[in-house]
């Protein structure tokens, strides 16, 4: 199954992507780990990318579509796959569908994780990240829970960058979802439940 995961940033689409991952192995391609991965390396691309991300602006397209298209041409992606982050705007998704169709591919379906932007807001500020193993916590955790490293908050996290990455998911990638919609494929999913039961709705709606 290949399968679109949407929702504004915090909304928890990575949570829910690791449990699919986790019953049914498919393969999680998150375009924010992979461009912050490019951020830790230095790589020419990643400094690039850098200044985008931290100001909360969206990475350019031939960027993005480049790093997926090199991805969804791995091993692990042929059995099935999650795009968690991409794509963000509708040029980006005809791309994908491109891409895929070029590679004998479809979108199986597209499920939004809906959560309201205050919430978010509350969510991605109080969120902590573990600089040695990359576990996300919340600023209750003084030290890492999974390795004793430490947590510090990411320089996009803040909340005058959250509002602002809220504003251009509004504007960029909300027009999905009426994408989406019209190829039917769309699957309405309420995040601001328990993970949880927001996991059971998502595989309810997918059929699993």
């Amino acid at each position: 199954m290949n399968i679109v995961l949407l929702g504004a940033p915090g909304a928890g689409k990575g949570t829910q992507a690791d449990k699919l991952v986790s019953e049914f192995g498919l393969a999680h391609i998150s375009t924010g780990d992979i461009l912050r991965a490019a951020v830790k390396a230095g790589t020419p691309l990643g400094l690039e990318a850098k200044k985008y991300m931290d100001a909360g602006d969206l990475v350019p397209d031939e960027v993005v579509i480049g790093l997926v298209k090199d991805r969804l041409g791995e091993g692990d992606a042929q059995k099935g796959f999650i795009l968690d982050g991409f794509p963000r705007t509708s040029v980006q998704a005809v791309a994908l569908d491109t891409v895929l169709s070029d590679m004998g591919k479809t979108i199986d379906a597209a499920v939004n994780v809906d959560v309201a932007p205050e919430a978010i807001v509350k969510r991605i500020t109080s969120r902590r990240m573990c600089r040695d193993c990359g576990h996300i916590g919340t600023v209750a955790d003084k030290v890492c829970p999974k390795c004793g490293g430490e947590m510090y908050q990411r320089d996009d996290d803040n909340e005058t960058t959250v509002r602002n990455r809220l504003d251009v998911y509004t504007r960029s990638t909300e027009p999905l979802i009426d994408y989406y919609k019209g190829k039917g494929l769309l699957k309405n999913v309420d995040g601001a439940q328990a993970i949880d039961d927001v996991y059971a709705d998502v595989k309810k709606a997918l059929g699993l």
